[in-house]
């Protein structure tokens, strides 16, 4: 069996369960999102040397695996959508808040590219980010989404933005836009 099967050659693919859909659907568009974004992680945490973080990150990559898989199975599907519980947002809450306390972690708006696996992080963020619209798309377009999911894909993008301050913490570097820029301001929401 050949993992080209021609079976997509004509902007149509399946969904878990066999059901057949365009490859341009929200829902193909947005399984696909969470799927950048796990290759996304995937790529920081190869270059990350924060043990913690990286074996955190794995874990991270593992549960995106179980949420695309959700995602990619229909009510409509003979298949059963796997379950994706609060529990593991919570998990991503709970780190979120111990990141939060470390002592001189930024708190301000950053400009990515001050350390290598902090940019990695931040490009990672931002797909979360888009991962997180496309969630709401598929949603607003009459699909069920198991409300964990976006809760989880929420939580997530906070915890890739901090984890991207601690590495430069780590290293003794700040992204700090006021730093860069000698402006004061109002705190906006770091994490956008």
């Amino acid at each position: 069996m050949s993992i080209s099967t021609k079976r997509g050659d004509s902007g149509e693919t399946s969904l878990a369960g066999g059901v057949r859909v365009s490859k341009g659907s929200v829902r193909v568009e947005t399984y696909g999102t969470i799927d950048e974004l796990n290759a996304s992680l995937g790529f920081a945490r190869s270059i990350c040397e924060h043990v913690e973080i990286a074996a955190f990150a794995k874990s991270i990559q593992q549960d995106l695996f179980k949420i695309g898989s959700s995602l990619a199975t229909p009510t409509e599907s003979p298949k059963p959508q796997i379950p994706i519980d609060a529990a593991m947002a919570d998990r991503l809450t709970a780190e979120v808040h111990r990141l939060e306390a470390v002592e001189g972690i930024l708190a301000d708006w950053s400009i990515a590219g001050e350390h290598r696996a902090a940019a990695a992080f931040d490009v990672a963020r931002t797909i979360c980010r888009r991962a997180e619209r496309a969630l709401v798309r598929l949603q607003e377009a009459g699909a069920v989404v198991q409300p964990a999911i976006l809760a989880y894909v929420n939580r997530l993008s906070d915890l890739l933005w901090l984890f991207g301050r601690k590495l430069e913490l780590d290293a003794g570097v700040s992204g700090s836009l006021r730093e860069m820029t000698g402006k004061a301001g109002n705190r906006f929401s770091r994490a956008w």
